[in-house]
Parts: structure tokens; C-alpha cells; sequence
């Protein structure tokens, strides 16, 4: 519980053989070793300084043969560890998966930001003690959102009757009333706004009258009352079917259409006679966005990971499961953070920093 404590501070040491670059500690890092000591070697300098974690650790499905090497020297812990690595028939994998995140979490919520947030993927064997988890160590109100990403896309062709197809996504803030997050930029909301107004802005008139749910007079009464239209009469909203309806705005909602000049009257017929009907005027926003939802099918599977992996290495036998660039730049396109400082203590084949380099070459 407390196995971070007894961890030593480990002093970074710069191999200029293998930087691009200075040679010091002030730039971008790739630190070799154990990422538990690593985390503890990174805290003095970088301590609630890290904006975003991403990691993507063992998902302990008992063929990974993931080693549980924090170095312990406890004779009893010698002897729970006598089956390392951990396999599929261990009968403590879970105890000992546990074990080792909880120090590496612990740490890791130490170096974030009071805006910042973490990011883990796993599958089913684990996600759900890592909730139990991180709702310990990071508390059950910073949760953000747990999100699925479709690995696979293509058929499987082994005979089973279900097949696992997603991964899921938890991503946890270090607190969550500074955390940010920016909606998904979409281009194709401005479809909806086909008019423009004398000064070239694009615009859509809405009918001020409620539909659908909720939309009749005894659902909302106070948002039934007369507007005078451009002839001084009284109009009231009703369905084309003589139900009393609603007002979509209250008073003053209508009130400051009025003033703002989005209140737009437009001749219509109704009920065998034209008459009147009120609009209210929408623009185009200057950037189109959506909220992202939290299930991801548009993003590059595995598949196009290990693709992409295989032509820049010139060989399939890199890395099993990478993921797709594309999963870790949207995760950082998500987060307001601008200029930010991102750690991976699970760096497997490199996306991480893949992604960054990316995005700040754009």
C-alpha cells in the first residue's frame, strides 16, 4: 500500500550517446529502466507539473508474461512472486497486477497538475478493479468518463461465439473542477445553416413553437402565452393538429430575441389561412463543435497500428498491441491545455510520443 514510499530517488543519469539534441534533463526525456524507480527519479523535478498521463500498462490477460520486478527484497514477498512472470495460471495475477499499479498510479498522481488528467487502457480482465482503484487513490468524483475504442475491424474467423471487438478508456482528473476539455471540432454542423443574412453570415430560422416532447400546454404553462404579431394581433402557440402547445423561450427569453433582432414573424399558411408565425434566428457558430461521445468506432484499429508499425520498422515483429496514433492525438486534442507537459510510463512501442511530435509539427 505504501511500497512507493520505500522506493529511492534514483538520480537521472543523461546518455549523450543516445540524445538528439543537448544532453541534459530539461528537454524531452526517454528514461530506460524500471518505470516505478523512473517515476520516483522524475518526481523531484517534475512534481504536479505533468498535464497529461497516458498509459497503456499489461492487461493481465495471463499471456502476456508481464514480470512484477520492483526489486522487493521481503522474503515473503520472494515467495508470493515464486511464479514470475505472471501467466494464466497464476491464481494471485490479480493481487499481483494490483500490487504493481498502485504504487506506479500513486506516483503518477503526484507529478499531475492540479489540471491535469490520466488516461489508461485496458480490456475486461482488469477495468474493473482499476476503477475500484483510481476511485481510491484519485477519489470516485474525479472520474471523467470511461470510453471505448473498436480495436478489430475486421471479421474474426475463429469459432467462438463472442468475440471482445473494444477496448475501454478510464480517464480520471487530478481535480476535476480545473480540469479542461475541449469539444470536438465539426465542420459538418454548418450543413444546418443554409441562409445568409445581408453581411454574408451564414443562419437557420427555428420555429419559436415547441415539438415533440414535451411541447403541449398542460407539459409547460408558463411557456403559454400571446405574442403580438407584426398586425398588433395576439398569437398563441398551437399544433397544426389545435392542440395548445409552448413556447420554446419563457418572456424573457421571447424579450431578448426582440431586442437582439432574432425574433423573425414569417407569413404561413395554417389552418385553411396565412397568417402569421414567429421564428427565432440562429448563426452559425464561428467554430463549429459537438461534445466527443465516448464511444469511438471513427479512429485506426489495431490493425493499421501494427501497419504502420511494420513500414517504419521494416518488420511485423515490433510490438503486439500498439496503438493507433490517432487514439492518443485525440486524447490530447481533447484537453484546453495548450502548451503542455505529457507523460507515458508505459511506453511500449513510442505512440505516445509519436503523437506529440505530430501534433506539434501541425
Amino acid at each position: 500500500y505504501n511500497h512507493h514510499l520505500s522506493v529511492p530517488y534514483r538520480p537521472l543519469q543523461v546518455d549523450a550517446a543516445r540524445s538528439i539534441g543537448p544532453a541534459d534533463l530539461a528537454g524531452n526525456l526517454i528514461v530506460h529502466g524500471d518505470n516505478l524507480h523512473a517515476l520516483k527519479a522524475l518526481l523531484p523535478r517534475y512534481a504536479g507539473q505533468v498535464d497529461l498521463v497516458f498509459i497503456d500498462p499489461p492487461y493481465n490477460t495471463g499471456n502476456e508474461g508481464w514480470c512484477y520486478s520492483d526489486g522487493v527484497n521481503s522474503p515473503i514477498m520472494r515467495e508470493w512472486l515464486s511464479t514470475n512472470p505472471v501467466d494464466g495460471e497464476d491464481m494471485l495475477r490479480h493481487d499481483k497486477w494490483l500490487c504493481m499499479m498502485w504504487p506506479r498510479l500513486t506516483l503518477l498522481r503526484e507529478l499531475l497538475s492540479e489540471r491535469g488528467s490520466i488516461w489508461i487502457t485496458l480490456d475486461d480482465n482488469e477495468v474493473h478493479r482499476a476503477r475500484m482503484m483510481l476511485d481510491e487513490i484519485f477519489g470516485e468524483e474525479n472520474v471523467v468518463a470511461c470510453f471505448v475504442w473498436r480495436k478489430v475491424d475486421s471479421p474474426n474467423d475463429n469459432k467462438v461465439a463472442i468475440t471482445p471487438d473494444h477496448d475501454n478508456g478510464l480517464c480520471y482528473a487530478k481535480e476535476k473542477s480545473q480540469a479542461s476539455f475541449s469539444p470536438k471540432f465539426d465542420a459538418s454542423i454548418l450543413e444546418a445553416y443554409s441562409q445568409r443574412d445581408e453581411a454574408g453570415k451564414l443562419y437557420r430560422d427555428r420555429l419559436l413553437k415547441k415539438n415533440g416532447k414535451n411541447s403541449l400546454r398542460r407539459d409547460r404553462p408558463s411557456m403559454y402565452f400571446a405574442l403580438s404579431d407584426p398586425d398588433g394581433n395576439d398569437v398563441f402557440p398551437i399544433h397544426d393538429n389545435g392542440d395548445e402547445a409552448c413556447w420554446a423561450a419563457g418572456p424573457k427569453g421571447v424579450q431578448k430575441h426582440i431586442a437582439d433582432g432574432t425574433l423573425i414573424w414569417k407569413r404561413r399558411i395554417k389552418f385553411g389561412k396565412e397568417g402569421w408565425e414567429p421564428y427565432t434566428r440562429e448563426f452559425a457558430p464561428a467554430t463549429p463543435t459537438r461534445p466527443y461521445p465516448t464511444l469511438w468506432t471513427d479512429l485506426s484499429t489495431m490493425r493499421q497500428a501494427q501497419a504502420q508499425l511494420r513500414e517504419m520498422f521494416g518488420t511485423g515483429d515490433v510490438f503486439d498491441t500498439p496503438k493507433p496514433v490517432e487514439l492518443i492525438e485525440r486524447i490530447i486534442e481533447m484537453l484546453n491545455l495548450g502548451d503542455a507537459l505529457i507523460l507515458d510510463s508505459f511506453a511500449g512501442s513510442g505512440t505516445t510520443a509519436h503523437a506529440v511530435i505530430n501534433l506539434n509539427r501541425d
